[in-house]
């Protein structure tokens, strides 16, 4: 990768990983249009940068910190994403990783999922991360799991089963926002015992570069974001989500 590569892909990641429109299935994509080659490094590289646009939320999400019963809501969403993650590491980063037929489908159904999801939407949704219970959080976790398939985005899977399980549609996206935190420091940790820690210098110095293009780009979609669900839904993601993949599917 050049340095023009580096930045751009950063970015894309910054401002795609909190929306719903998954910043995986956008990394691969963009790399194909780059002409970025998926090597093993560059693999890692796209789940390394994820740990700059988690750094940004970080600090945004703090106030939920600060209350046991959202840690512990946390927590308990993230044991099935890590079980799930870590016994598929080698089969997502060996098929499904770099695969731009899988991103277009999993683009193109979720769209048309989150479109028929938004219109069906009646229920007086009023609780609170702080409320929710263990089998609830556990069911939120399982949800997300399914987005180790590139495409599906991990934002999706979080807000819809947050707002599933009866949170607010803001307070189902600042869930997703802290429940991104262990899962990607997991994930990024994961592979880079699996690889070995064994970059060169000059791929650190990419690694780093990435980081700090996710970060500033997230942080300032993140607050965007949270102004956009208080007055709108998710139908233009969906919109969005399938133009992309008629697009892209015509490309591949």
């Amino acid at each position: 990768m050049d340095w023009v590569q580096v930045l751009i892909l950063s970015v894309v990641e910054g401002v795609t990983e909190f929306l719903p429109i998954s910043s995986t299935g956008h990394l691969i994509l963009a790399s194909k249009l780059l002409g970025v080659a998926q090597t093993e490094f560059v693999k890692s590289f796209e789940i390394v940068i994820q740990l700059g646009a988690i750094a940004a939320v970080a600090w945004e999400s703090k106030e939920a910190f600060r209350s046991f019963k959202s840690v512990k809501a946390m927590m308990w969403a993230f044991v099935p994403t890590g079980v799930i993650g870590f016994g598929l590491y080698r089969v997502v980063k060996t098929y499904l990783l770099g695969n731009a037929e899988v991103v277009v489908w999993a683009l193109l159904l979720g769209g048309v999922g989150m479109i028929i999801w938004e219109k069906l939407q009646t229920r007086d949704r009023k609780l609170q991360i702080s409320e929710l219970n263990i089998k609830q959080a556990v069911l939120i976790g399982v949800l997300q799991a399914v987005s180790v398939i590139p495409g599906v985005s991990r934002a999706l899977m979080t807000i819809m089963g947050g707002m599933m399980m009866g949170l607010s549609r803001i307070e189902a996206v600042k869930f997703s926002f802290v429940l991104a935190i262990p899962t990607m420091v997991a994930a990024t940790g994961l592979d880079l015992v699996k690889s070995g820690w064994s970059f060169t210098a000059n791929e650190w110095l990419i690694l780093g570069v990435g980081f700090a293009g996710a970060y500033f780009s997230a942080w300032i979609v993140v607050r965007w974001l949270i102004g956009y669900v208080q007055k709108h839904n998710f139908v233009a993601f969906g919109v969005y989500r399938i133009a992309l993949a008629l697009v892209f599917g015509l490309l591949i």
